[in-house]
């Protein structure tokens, strides 16, 4: 293990929160203006300074006391060596799972290294430790530390938008899955949200009847919405999804607003473990609100020129969101399709790595909406597999549970008075 390090133990007051801070390879000089700037804040403040870059091989010795703490957050010099830093964020990331910020600290925080940094597990950046940034950084992580523990009194459920950067590109056949495979794979009480203003395809493609289980309605009457209420608006799904659909009609969508589709969306966290919301843009009040209410976001992009410039250009809109780069998830949907823009060209464009790879099955992806039975997690297909391991990475491995049968959903749509669809027409 490294000696390298040194531990104090300040309290500024001792209602404050409790934070270990921890920094790697900086100067003592810009460590001091660290704890400076946080004997200013109302804090029970711990500190470990490592001189070294920290990593699985070079193990800091951390006390028991270091190791039970909640919050954690790491400073790591990235102006020394790239590659070093990038280690010890890892290796950070790993050790505090789930309690740690880890901020990427340079004066040359070029668009490269930010893209390390993230890789790595760097959630904020820092590029100037003597200017007001600093100050800022402590401040916006204070905001988030004491509205995540004033949450912890009510179980709270995750929103989950996803929204494409164009048409075509798949977004709502993987919000369908997503959600299917959330209840199916994790038994978790999920609903699924079509969010489009009208013509909505998330119940033409489970086979469902969405006539009488609008979202917009629940939205309407999100002054008085209570259990016994919700539960008259949602479908039901035989797997035990609960869906809210868009009209099924042209020229049937009401405007909604950003207040009431907060009040709304912070409404079902107190119901389900998870909200899917397939999404559309968030060009508006009303889907930035989405957005900011959101635990993670996904952007669906395929890999073509078109769908690769507007990723860009939503990325450049969507920057100045609270925790943007924590939340934001980039899929990559139809990944491995013949002369598709190389990934790696993607993630240096959109100067942000990409979070989920799916493979192109769109034959058979087709052919589950057409007959409205999404595959099952069950299925040994690519995209099955593919969608398994999505989420896993959400839920955890641990609690997934044995796949339900899977229910004949044509025979669903001809109960309806829908007849079977033969054109194969691309999903969105």
């Amino acid at each position: 293990m490294t000696g390298d390090h040194s531990l104090s133990h300040t309290t500024y007051n001792a209602d404050g929160l409790s934070v270990v801070v921890l920094t790697v390879a900086m100067e003592t000089r810009t460590a001091h203006l660290v704890e400076e700037a946080i004997a200013h804040k109302n804090w029970d403040a711990s500190y470990s300074h490592h001189k070294d870059y920290v990593s699985s091989a070079r193990r800091p010795a951390f006390g028991t006391g270091l190791r039970s703490s909640s919050v954690y957050v790491a400073l790591v010099d990235f102006d020394s060596s790239t590659a070093q830093a990038s280690e010890a964020a890892r290796y950070l990331s790993q050790t505090f799972a789930g309690r740690i910020t880890v901020v990427a600290v340079g004066a040359s925080l070029n668009p490269e290294l930010m893209l390390a940094a993230m890789r790595s597990g760097c959630s904020e950046f820092l590029s100037d430790p003597a200017s007001s940034a600093l100050n800022e950084l402590l401040d916006r992580l204070e905001t988030r530390w004491l509205n995540a523990e004033g949450m912890q009194a009510m179980p709270q459920g995750s929103i989950l938008p996803l929204f494409g950067t164009k048409g075509g590109v798949g977004t709502t056949t993987l919000a369908v899955h997503l959600a299917m495979f959330l209840v199916q794979s994790h038994n978790k009480r999920t609903l699924l949200i079509d969010q489009h203003a009208e013509l909505g395809h998330v119940c033409v493609y489970l086979g469902m009847d969405g006539s009488r289980c609008r979202f917009s309605e629940v939205v309407r009457n999100f002054n008085r919405l209570d259990s016994e209420l919700l539960r008259g608006f949602v479908g039901h799904h035989p797997s035990g999804l609960d869906v809210l659909s868009s009209p099924d009609v042209s020229g049937r969508g009401t405007p909604l607003t950003a207040e009431a589709i907060t009040r709304t969306l912070a409404f079902l966290r107190t119901e389900y473990d998870y909200v899917v919301i397939d999404s559309v843009a968030p060009v508006d009040d009303v889907g930035v609100a989405i957005l900011e209410a959101s635990s993670q976001f996904y952007v669906v992009a395929s890999p073509e020129i078109g769908s690769v410039r507007d990723l860009s250009r939503y990325i450049d809109r969507l920057a100045p969101i609270d925790s943007f780069t924590e939340k934001l998830k980039i899929v990559l949907n139809r990944s491995a399709t013949q002369h598709a823009i190389d990934v790696d060209q993607i993630e240096k464009a959109v100067k942000l790595p990409v979070s989920i790879h799916l493979p192109d099955c769109y034959p058979e992806l087709v052919r589950s909406q057409n007959l409205g039975e999404p595959i099952s997690p069950s299925a040994k297909s690519e995209i099955a597999q593919a969608m398994v391991k999505w989420a896993d990475a959400i839920v955890g491995t641990s609690s997934r549970v044995k796949a339900a049968p899977k229910k004949n959903g044509l025979i669903s749509l001809m109960k309806q008075g829908l007849p079977p669809r033969i054109a194969l027409t691309r999903a969105n």
